[in-house]
């Protein structure tokens, strides 16, 4: 594990614009100090020394850190956000710009259960080991961000720590690991939902598919270790009945089946994210989306309820990622939920909606309005 870490290291300093090295104001300079401040000037990289645990300033406290050979150091107190400020400025004055296209990246964040191969998948990928990959479940404790670039398509693979049902969480460090998957999740363009198909689709990673599908992100269902099932040639058609048994509430879903060990159809999982992700965006126009409505209630009206029944008078889509469709209705309160999934699966059936959620609002308009129906 150390010399795991230590290669990430060593990823992250050949990375990086500025090294920060943090060291203890509190306790003597170690030989591990020196052996790393060696290393960082060898980088020929900026490097700033940070010096923590400083809670009361004086300049005598900062003379033999002067030692390491990496300049003027910087005191502060993190605890208690002294000299913060300080040490952000002279990091940013190193910065060259950075990416100003951050916002023209595909964000994807890889979530799952613990040991379901997510950081492999992450590396098979990016095509280096950008991530620590062990047997032991709960290696990658935060989510890690890394850009990159393939076929002309820019992408920034977010993997994310695993997350384990509520009650299995132990400790501090995997509560906020947990958080900061969510936290992922939320600011992903498109979510890989990483399943071990050695062990099956498991009540957690419904939970986590389900998450996933509230906050109306476009996702792909990984099915990942794939080389380790006895397969014949109705193999894939068993696990696609159980992944639609089990997720009756997306049934939108798209599914790959891959082996990130070895690299078994890795390349198509790219493809199917870009391709969610286009269907988020997919917008129909004000007029054909009428028509379809207008079609779709006289097919089949609404039930009456309490001898009233359910006008719809227009439709509009406001938004998209997730496609969002706003129906000026009499009453939403008639508005059955049956009736609602009904017109999903008209504008699914009109227009390519795979990988991503719909949302139709219902909003009251006077009932003396003409419209639709």
């Amino acid at each position: 594990m150390w010399k795991e870490i230590l290669r990430q290291a060593d990823t992250a300093i050949d990375m990086a614009q500025v090294i920060v090295l943090m060291v203890d104001g509190k306790e003597e300079l170690t030989s591990s100090d020196y052996d790393v401040a060696e290393k960082l000037r060898r980088c020929k990289k900026p490097v700033i020394l940070a010096v923590n645990k400083i809670d009361n300033f004086s300049p005598d406290k900062l003379f033999e850190y002067y030692a390491l050979g990496l300049g003027e150091p910087f005191a502060l107190s993190a605890e208690h956000s002294q000299g913060v400020g300080d040490l952000l400025d002279e990091i940013v004055a190193h910065f060259d710009g950075g990416d100003e296209e951050e916002h023209d990246r595909l964000k994807i964040a890889v979530v799952g259960k613990p040991n379901a191969g997510k950081s492999s998948l992450v590396n098979r990928l990016l095509g280096f080991e950008r991530t620590i990959v062990t047997d032991m479940a709960g290696t990658t404790r935060d989510a890690i961000d890394t850009p990159f670039e393939l076929d002309g398509e820019k992408y920034t693979l977010i993997d994310t720590a695993g997350i384990r049902k509520k009650r299995s969480v132990s400790d501090d460090v995997e509560y906020y690991s947990v958080l900061r998957a969510f936290d992922a999740v939320r600011r992903a363009d498109v979510c890989l939902l990483v399943v071990d198909s050695a062990e099956g689709l498991t009540e957690q990673d419904v939970k986590i598919i389900g998450y996933v599908h509230e906050q109306g992100k476009p996702s792909v269902i990984v099915m990942n270790k794939w080389d380790l099932i006895e397969k014949d040639s109705k193999t894939v058609n068993k696990f696609e009945e159980k992944l639609q048994a089990d997720l009756k509430f997306m049934d939108y879903y798209l599914s790959v089946y891959i082996s990130a060990k070895t690299g078994q159809r890795a390349e198509k999982v790219l493809a199917f994210a870009r391709r969610a992700y286009e269907n988020a965006n997919r917008r129909i126009s004000t007029g054909t989306l009428n028509d379809l409505i207008l079609d779709a209630v006289r097919t089949n009206e609404p039930a009456s309820v309490n001898g009233r029944r359910l006008r719809v008078y227009y439709c509009t889509q406001p938004s998209v990622c997730p496609p969002t469709f706003v129906l000026s209705v009499n009453d939403e309160k008639l508005m059955h939920f049956s009736y609602k999934r009904y017109l999903e699966n008209v504008l699914r059936r009109a227009a390519d909606f795979s990988g991503t959620p719909v949302r139709i609002v219902t909003r009251n308009r006077g009932e003396n309005e003409g419209g639709l129906m």
